[in-house]
Protein backbone atom coordinates (compact mmCIF):
# COMPACT_ATOMS: atom_id res chain seq x y z
CA UNK A 1 0.00 0.00 0.00
CA UNK A 2 1.03 3.32 -0.85
CA UNK A 3 -0.22 6.79 0.17
CA UNK A 4 0.77 10.46 1.11
CA UNK A 5 -0.28 13.02 2.91
CA UNK A 6 -2.58 15.80 1.16
CA UNK A 7 -0.78 19.17 0.45
CA UNK A 8 -1.65 22.20 2.60
CA UNK A 9 -3.46 23.74 -0.04
CA UNK A 10 -5.24 27.15 1.03
CA UNK A 11 -8.50 26.07 -0.42
CA UNK A 12 -8.92 23.16 2.00
CA UNK A 13 -10.70 23.34 5.11
CA UNK A 14 -10.49 21.37 8.37
CA UNK A 15 -13.89 19.69 7.19
CA UNK A 16 -12.47 18.75 3.92
CA UNK A 17 -9.17 17.11 5.52
CA UNK A 18 -10.93 15.17 8.15
CA UNK A 19 -13.29 13.70 4.90
CA UNK A 20 -9.47 12.68 3.43
CA UNK A 21 -8.58 11.36 6.56
CA UNK A 22 -11.99 9.36 7.28
CA UNK A 23 -11.72 7.94 3.79
CA UNK A 24 -8.69 6.62 4.08
CA UNK A 25 -9.21 4.54 6.87
CA UNK A 26 -12.61 3.43 4.83
CA UNK A 27 -9.99 2.23 2.04
CA UNK A 28 -7.93 0.09 4.03
CA UNK A 29 -10.78 -1.63 5.53
CA UNK A 30 -12.02 -2.37 1.98
CA UNK A 31 -8.58 -3.54 0.89
CA UNK A 32 -7.62 -5.65 3.13
CA UNK A 33 -11.16 -7.32 3.06
CA UNK A 34 -11.09 -7.86 -0.54
CA UNK A 35 -7.54 -8.57 -1.22
CA UNK A 36 -5.81 -9.47 -3.68
CA UNK A 37 -8.63 -9.18 -6.36
CA UNK A 38 -9.69 -5.59 -5.74
CA UNK A 39 -7.58 -2.78 -6.01
CA UNK A 40 -8.87 0.22 -3.95
CA UNK A 41 -7.52 3.84 -4.67
CA UNK A 42 -8.60 6.80 -2.99
CA UNK A 43 -8.28 10.18 -5.06
CA UNK A 44 -8.14 14.04 -4.09
CA UNK A 45 -10.35 16.03 -5.74
CA UNK A 46 -9.30 19.25 -4.25
CA UNK A 47 -5.52 18.60 -6.34
CA UNK A 48 -6.38 16.78 -9.56
CA UNK A 49 -2.66 17.08 -11.12
CA UNK A 50 -1.81 14.84 -8.11
CA UNK A 51 -5.01 13.34 -6.77
CA UNK A 52 -3.76 9.90 -6.61
CA UNK A 53 -3.53 10.11 -2.53
CA UNK A 54 -3.90 6.33 -1.80
CA UNK A 55 -3.57 2.86 -3.43
CA UNK A 56 -3.84 -0.36 -2.23
CA UNK A 57 -3.55 -3.55 -3.91
CA UNK A 58 -1.89 -2.27 -6.65
CA UNK A 59 -3.26 -3.72 -10.23
CA UNK A 60 -3.07 -1.22 -11.94
CA UNK A 61 0.59 -0.12 -11.61
CA UNK A 62 -0.26 3.66 -10.86
CA UNK A 63 1.57 5.35 -8.23
CA UNK A 64 0.56 8.04 -5.64
CA UNK A 65 0.78 11.15 -6.92
CA UNK A 66 -0.88 10.30 -10.32
CA UNK A 67 -3.27 13.28 -11.85
CA UNK A 68 -7.04 12.37 -11.99
CA UNK A 69 -8.97 10.60 -14.34
CA UNK A 70 -11.43 11.06 -16.85
CA UNK A 71 -14.10 10.55 -13.91
CA UNK A 72 -12.68 12.36 -11.48
CA UNK A 73 -12.34 16.10 -13.87
CA UNK A 74 -15.90 15.09 -14.97
CA UNK A 75 -16.88 15.11 -11.27
CA UNK A 76 -14.66 18.45 -10.39
CA UNK A 77 -16.42 20.18 -13.24
CA UNK A 78 -19.96 19.11 -12.29
CA UNK A 79 -21.33 18.82 -8.63
CA UNK A 80 -24.94 17.26 -10.35
CA UNK A 81 -22.56 14.47 -11.15
CA UNK A 82 -23.57 11.09 -10.33
CA UNK A 83 -22.32 10.52 -6.93
CA UNK A 84 -21.97 6.16 -7.59
CA UNK A 85 -21.05 4.95 -10.42
CA UNK A 86 -21.33 0.96 -9.96
CA UNK A 87 -19.55 -2.29 -11.96
CA UNK A 88 -18.55 -0.50 -15.16
CA UNK A 89 -16.59 -2.20 -17.50
CA UNK A 90 -12.80 -1.40 -16.96
CA UNK A 91 -9.59 -2.80 -18.18
CA UNK A 92 -6.10 -2.48 -16.59
CA UNK A 93 -2.76 -1.49 -18.81
CA UNK A 94 -2.09 -4.36 -19.89
CA UNK A 95 -5.44 -5.62 -21.13
CA UNK A 96 -6.84 -7.60 -18.05
CA UNK A 97 -10.59 -7.04 -18.06
CA UNK A 98 -11.88 -5.06 -14.42
CA UNK A 99 -15.30 -4.25 -12.79
CA UNK A 100 -14.96 -1.06 -11.23
CA UNK A 101 -17.02 1.03 -8.29
CA UNK A 102 -16.37 4.75 -8.30
CA UNK A 103 -17.99 6.69 -5.39
CA UNK A 104 -17.69 10.47 -4.92
CA UNK A 105 -17.29 12.34 -1.81
CA UNK A 106 -18.51 15.51 -1.45
CA UNK A 107 -18.22 18.27 1.79
CA UNK A 108 -21.05 20.14 3.55
CA UNK A 109 -21.08 22.75 0.88
CA UNK A 110 -21.76 20.06 -1.78
CA UNK A 111 -18.37 20.27 -4.32
CA UNK A 112 -16.71 17.21 -4.86
CA UNK A 113 -13.27 16.65 -2.50
CA UNK A 114 -12.47 13.39 -3.18
CA UNK A 115 -13.47 9.70 -4.77
CA UNK A 116 -13.40 6.25 -3.58
CA UNK A 117 -12.67 3.91 -6.64
CA UNK A 118 -12.55 0.02 -6.61
CA UNK A 119 -11.07 -1.88 -9.32
CA UNK A 120 -11.68 -5.53 -9.16
CA UNK A 121 -9.60 -7.99 -11.59
CA UNK A 122 -11.83 -10.18 -13.23
CA UNK A 123 -9.27 -12.85 -14.08
CA UNK A 124 -9.88 -15.05 -11.21
CA UNK A 125 -13.67 -15.20 -11.32
CA UNK A 126 -13.54 -16.02 -15.52
CA UNK A 127 -10.85 -18.62 -14.72
CA UNK A 128 -13.18 -20.29 -11.98
CA UNK A 129 -16.58 -20.00 -14.56
CA UNK A 130 -13.77 -22.23 -16.59
CA UNK A 131 -12.86 -24.58 -13.88
CA UNK A 132 -16.58 -25.16 -13.10
CA UNK A 133 -17.94 -25.45 -16.49
CA UNK A 134 -15.18 -28.52 -16.89
CA UNK A 135 -16.42 -30.17 -13.77
CA UNK A 136 -19.95 -29.93 -14.05
CA UNK A 137 -19.59 -30.98 -17.89
CA UNK A 138 -21.89 -34.02 -19.02
CA UNK A 139 -20.98 -36.06 -22.00
CA UNK A 140 -20.11 -34.69 -25.05
CA UNK A 141 -19.44 -31.12 -23.63
CA UNK A 142 -15.38 -31.72 -23.80
CA UNK A 143 -14.65 -27.77 -25.74
CA UNK A 144 -12.76 -26.68 -22.34
CA UNK A 145 -11.26 -29.75 -21.75
CA UNK A 146 -7.49 -29.65 -20.72
CA UNK A 147 -6.67 -32.43 -23.11
CA UNK A 148 -7.28 -29.74 -25.72
CA UNK A 149 -4.30 -28.41 -25.11
CA UNK A 150 -3.68 -25.31 -27.83
CA UNK A 151 -0.54 -23.90 -28.40
CA UNK A 152 0.17 -20.24 -28.16
CA UNK A 153 0.86 -17.36 -25.03
CA UNK A 154 -2.81 -17.49 -25.08
CA UNK A 155 -3.08 -20.82 -23.86
CA UNK A 156 0.17 -20.10 -21.31
CA UNK A 157 -2.44 -17.50 -19.49
CA UNK A 158 -4.92 -19.86 -19.74
CA UNK A 159 -3.18 -22.11 -17.47
CA UNK A 160 -1.55 -19.39 -15.47
CA UNK A 161 -5.31 -18.68 -14.87
CA UNK A 162 -6.24 -22.00 -13.78
CA UNK A 163 -3.39 -22.69 -11.78
CA UNK A 164 -4.23 -19.87 -9.90
CA UNK A 165 -7.75 -20.40 -9.20
CA UNK A 166 -7.10 -24.03 -7.69
CA UNK A 167 -5.21 -21.98 -4.85
CA UNK A 168 -7.96 -19.49 -4.93
CA UNK A 169 -5.70 -16.55 -5.37
CA UNK A 170 -4.66 -14.45 -8.01
CA UNK A 171 -1.77 -14.59 -10.48
CA UNK A 172 -0.32 -11.75 -9.28
CA UNK A 173 -0.62 -12.71 -5.91
CA UNK A 174 1.23 -15.99 -6.01
CA UNK A 175 4.02 -16.62 -3.66
CA UNK A 176 7.25 -17.73 -4.98
CA UNK A 177 6.74 -21.80 -4.20
CA UNK A 178 3.64 -21.86 -5.98
CA UNK A 179 5.36 -19.67 -9.33
CA UNK A 180 8.00 -23.18 -8.91
CA UNK A 181 4.70 -25.60 -8.77
CA UNK A 182 3.34 -23.89 -11.75
CA UNK A 183 6.47 -23.68 -14.19
CA UNK A 184 6.67 -27.43 -13.44
CA UNK A 185 3.22 -27.96 -14.89
CA UNK A 186 3.92 -25.33 -17.65
CA UNK A 187 7.20 -27.28 -18.37
CA UNK A 188 5.64 -30.95 -18.20
CA UNK A 189 2.38 -29.54 -20.45
CA UNK A 190 5.25 -28.46 -22.66
CA UNK A 191 3.83 -24.92 -22.51
CA UNK A 192 7.32 -23.48 -22.27
CA UNK A 193 8.22 -24.87 -25.65
CA UNK A 194 6.28 -21.88 -27.15
CA UNK A 195 8.32 -18.97 -28.54
CA UNK A 196 8.77 -16.34 -25.76
CA UNK A 197 6.96 -18.47 -23.06
CA UNK A 198 8.63 -17.09 -20.06
CA UNK A 199 7.97 -13.79 -21.39
CA UNK A 200 4.49 -14.30 -21.45
CA UNK A 201 4.69 -15.91 -18.07
CA UNK A 202 6.80 -13.01 -16.63
CA UNK A 203 3.99 -10.75 -17.97
CA UNK A 204 0.94 -12.27 -17.00
CA UNK A 205 2.20 -12.88 -13.15
CA UNK A 206 3.63 -8.86 -13.02
CA UNK A 207 7.25 -9.87 -11.88
CA UNK A 208 10.06 -9.53 -13.92
CA UNK A 209 11.86 -12.03 -16.87
CA UNK A 210 15.07 -12.70 -14.21
CA UNK A 211 12.35 -13.56 -11.53
CA UNK A 212 10.87 -16.60 -14.16
CA UNK A 213 13.62 -17.76 -14.79
CA UNK A 214 14.75 -17.82 -11.26
CA UNK A 215 11.75 -19.58 -10.07
CA UNK A 216 12.28 -21.96 -13.26
CA UNK A 217 15.85 -22.93 -11.73
CA UNK A 218 14.69 -23.72 -8.35
CA UNK A 219 12.01 -25.83 -9.98
CA UNK A 220 14.59 -27.98 -11.65
CA UNK A 221 16.65 -27.97 -8.68
CA UNK A 222 13.70 -28.90 -6.14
Amino acid sequence: MAKRTPSSAPHRTPEQKALLSQIEQVAQGLAATFAPFCEVVVHDLLDPGQSILAIHNNLSGRSVGEPTTELGLARIADPDYPQVIANYANQFSDGRQAKSTSVGIKDSSGEYIAALCLNVDLTLFRSLQSVVGQFTGIDGDTGLTESLDPAGADAIRQRIDQFAARLSTAPRALKAAERRALLRELRESGSLEVRRAMEVVAQHLGVSRATVYGDARGELTA
